[in-house]
């Protein structure tokens, strides 16, 4: 069994339900839930706020949300590099969780969709600063072994604020006649006390000047390669990431069949406690029984629910979607980026996780336009089903690379 000595934060080793569970692991889930709460009470209704608010064509508010997730992607690359090669990580977390906390409340003050479009990009600029040093402040603070229960305890946390977001959404719109600006507006008390959290509960040991690549940070040639198994790996999860369109889609159907607007936030709270719920312990599970498992079991699920899309017609049949919705977010995210940390050393982390989010978030800006061009001229079941398709697809090609995957031990540099 491979342990790894992390060094970007101090470790004080727990036993029981607190094994892989230390201080900052814990720290940084806080962070993510009260982020996640300012940032998930408009995920049900910022594509309603653009197309059905401010009248913008379906089209273009795919285009929108594709090309701020786009210019994210592309930001990713760069923050992983750098990420490998400062000793403190802590100043771009900071950075990145500010950026994207007082962006988002401004929306709800903006007359169109072009000052609109900017504060979204600034919000997924943040969102792209912080992923990589969080992501490797984590993989880093604790032992391999108990790498996915750590990641999968973020996402945990990180779903939590997903699922208390909506409903307060719920509740704002119930006291507010259906106002989306007003929202937008109340996103800023939970944003802020997740940016207070980090300066003052975040203690980062930085890490010592031989383990940062010094050669690397004066030329732009990566010290070992990411290697065969990582891009074959992101490769094909690009491959799924052209087929899932945002979550926008899905709630655009969902108004489709229940024209409640208030109940649309309720149905994705419940998606996200299933997430929350189970995040945790799939992540466990991966670390006994492997990633890969799982990670095509997500996409099952995921094809799945895609499918179901086009067959529902009442109230508790798209409960029951989001809820499997709910099952494939906990099978995948932290998982998923557990595994990459699995497949790369320490010391090149950052930058393949990087590569990994600014690949699979590349993916959306052709996944969001050929989504609205299914549905546009084709009718709604049609994103749903090449959604499905190429995530069984991918299911597949895991399948088939599977003893080219098939983890190995991978020691720090």
């Amino acid at each position: 069994m491979e342990v790894e000595t992390p060094a970007s934060s101090p470790v004080v080793e727990h036993s029981g339900w607190r094994a892989g569970l230390n201080r900052n692991v814990i720290v940084l889930g806080l962070v993510s839930l009260f982020t996640d709460i300012s940032s998930e009470m408009l995920v049900p209704i910022r594509f309603l706020f653009l197309v059905n608010w401010m009248g913008t064509p379906l089209v273009l508010a795919s285009l929108i949300e594709g090309l701020t997730e786009a210019a994210s992607s592309l930001l990713k690359v760069g923050v992983g590099k750098r990420t490998d090669r400062v000793q403190r990580r802590t100043p771009m977390i900071l950075l990145g969780y500010s950026l994207s906390n007082l962006a988002k409340p401004l929306i709800g003050w903006v007359p169109s969709w072009q000052p609109a479009l900017g504060l979204l990009l600034t919000d997924r600029i943040g969102k792209a600063i912080r992923g990589a040093p969080r992501d490797t402040m984590i993989a880093d603070s604790v032992p391999a072994r108990y790498r996915g229960k750590a990641f999968g305890f973020h996402r945990s946390m990180d779903t939590a604020g997903a699922a208390l977001g909506p409903l307060l959404t719920a509740l704002i719109l119930s006291r507010t006649s259906g106002s989306l600006p007003g929202v937008f507006k109340w996103t800023l008390v939970p944003g802020v006390l997740g940016i207070l959290i980090i300066p003052l509960f975040l203690r980062e040991k930085p890490r010592e000047a031989s383990t940062v690549p010094k050669a690397a940070a004066q030329v732009d040639v990566p010290a070992t390669p990411l290697g065969r198994r990582f891009w074959t790996f992101t490769l094909i999860w690009a491959l799924f990431s052209l087929g899932n369109s945002s979550d926008s889609f899905i709630f655009l159907r969902s108004v489709d069949i229940d024209a409640q607007l208030i109940r649309l936030p309720l149905y994705y709270a419940a998606m996200n406690v299933t997430y929350a719920l189970l995040a945790t312990p799939l992540g466990a599970l991966s670390d006994r029984i492997g990633r890969l498992p799982i990670l095509i079991l997500s996409l099952g699920v995921f094809a799945l629910a895609y499918a179901g899309w086009n067959t529902v017609t009442q109230s508790w049949q798209i409960l029951g979607l989001f809820l499997l919705y709910g099952l494939y977010y906990a099978a995948t995210e932290g998982i998923a980026r557990a595994f990459v940390a699995d497949l790369i050393p320490q010391g090149r982390r950052g930058v393949a996780l990087g590569w990994f989010t600014a690949m699979t978030g590349l993916a959306v800006l052709p996944a969001n336009l050929a989504a609205a061009y299914l549905w546009n001229h084709f009718g709604h079941p049609a994103p749903f089903r090449y959604g499905a398709l190429l995530a069984a697809i991918a299911a597949i090609a895991l399948l088939l690379c599977w003893q080219a995957l098939e983890q190995k031990p991978v020691r720090a540099a």
